[in-house]
């Protein structure tokens, strides 16, 4: 039996320039955090993950040393218990399936049902653009192969939002699927602004239903499911959203209420791969489409390319790329190898244990920090 003999948490900091200017924050970025976690066994194997900075995790660490790895269950269910009093502690969730792959000698993809080795991306954009750069973004993502686009809400005003889907459309016609981020799930710390109500987010929903979008995303308050199921019975276009819901029970609610058409859980804010990977099939065996967020590092990106393409496959997953403020590159900045897509916009999975991923220790020691901020 194989036995976890340490946990390493290390934080790093790499500077943008030229800064990242989220769509989200009202202050552009200068820094990209990155949280390393790794986890050793007494055989000298190392699983890593990433994602929420794990800030007094050191604190829970006694709780798996001398563990195996492989009793991936009742991690998981320490883990939740701990993310109740602490944080979000789902990275060494995927550093113990990269550490169980490297153990088993196969991929997670694999361990976890071997769905597929290959799932299709979509571009993700993350900047406000004028409506002609948009449309450029557009082009830019159909002739790199992407089959989609998503777009971001939230200019000061609401009609310079439409404006940005229709010259889209009216520019590429069908030739790209659009998907809208209305941002209105949750909040930045500083931004006390109320979500959209169900009447104002059926008004847009029609907007958009006239322009062909494949998916409206977060329109409501990630509480709010009374809302969701009207606005959901009331319209045509799917309705995303769960990106950074938490508890299993708020999962059920949504999926019994019949809030969401498209599910979006990300491995590395909500329950990991242990849990998201059984969920991925109650949700496809509820007929909806499961499809993480993966906004965060190349290492939550493969994560959720693993846990989606080896249980139930997605028409297509979040690829965030807006150059040249967001790059693979910068996004991947931890790994040796970035993760890319082919030229039809599909990613294919390797063969490698766990996660197939290696880390670039000399970025790494370059970019270490004492704490992971954005700015």
């Amino acid at each position: 039996m194989s036995t976890i003999t340490r946990i390493e948490i290390t934080h790093h900091r790499l500077p943008l320039d030229p800064p990242f200017p989220a769509s989200w924050d009202t202050v552009p970025r200068t820094h990209f955090p990155a949280t390393i976690v790794r986890v050793f066994d007494d055989a000298g194997r190392c699983g890593i993950g990433s994602g929420d900075s794990m800030y007094g995790f050191s604190d829970y660490q006694k709780y798996f040393i001398g563990q195996d790895p492989t009793n991936i269950d009742r991690h998981a269910a320490v883990l939740a218990n701990i993310e109740f009093h602490a944080g979000r502690p789902w990275p060494l969730d995927l550093a113990l399936w990269d550490l169980i792959g490297k153990i088993n000698g196969e991929p997670v993809w694999k361990m976890l049902g071997g769905f597929s080795k290959k799932i299709r991306a979509y571009a993700s954009s993350g900047v406000h653009r004028p409506i002609a750069d948009m449309v450029t973004v557009a082009r830019q993502a159909r002739d790199l192969g992407f089959p989609a686009l998503k777009v971001r809400f939230g200019r000061t005003k609401l009609d310079d939002d439409l404006a940005v889907v229709k010259a889209i459309r009216d520019d590429l016609g069908s030739s790209l699927e659009l998907m809208v981020d209305c941002n209105q799930g949750w909040r930045m710390p500083w931004d006390i602004a109320a979500p959209w109500t169900v009447d104002h987010a059926t008004d847009v929903a029609k907007v958009l239903e006239d322009n062909g979008v494949y998916w409206m995303e977060e329109p409501l308050h990630r509480g709010d499911y009374d809302g969701m199921t009207e606005l959901h019975n009331r319209v045509k276009i799917r309705i995303a959203g769960g990106e950074l819901t938490r508890e299993p029970y708020e999962f059920r609610e949504l999926l019994q209420r019949g809030c969401f058409d498209v599910f979006q859980p990300d491995v590395v804010c909500t329950q990991g791969i242990t849990g998201l990977a059984k969920f991925a099939h109650e949700v496809a065996a509820a007929g909806k489409i499961f499809t993480p967020h993966t906004w965060g590092t190349g290492i939550g990106v493969m994560g959720n390319l693993h846990v989606t393409a080896g249980t139930v496959g997605a028409p297509f997953i979040e690829f965030p790329f807006d150059p040249p403020e967001w790059t693979t590159e910068r996004r991947d900045y931890m790994l040796t190898n970035t993760i890319e897509a082919d030229g039809e916009g599909w990613i294919h999975l390797s063969d490698e244990p766990g996660l197939g991923i290696t880390l670039n220790e000399q970025v790494l020691q370059q970019t270490a920090s004492a704490q992971a901020t954005f700015s």
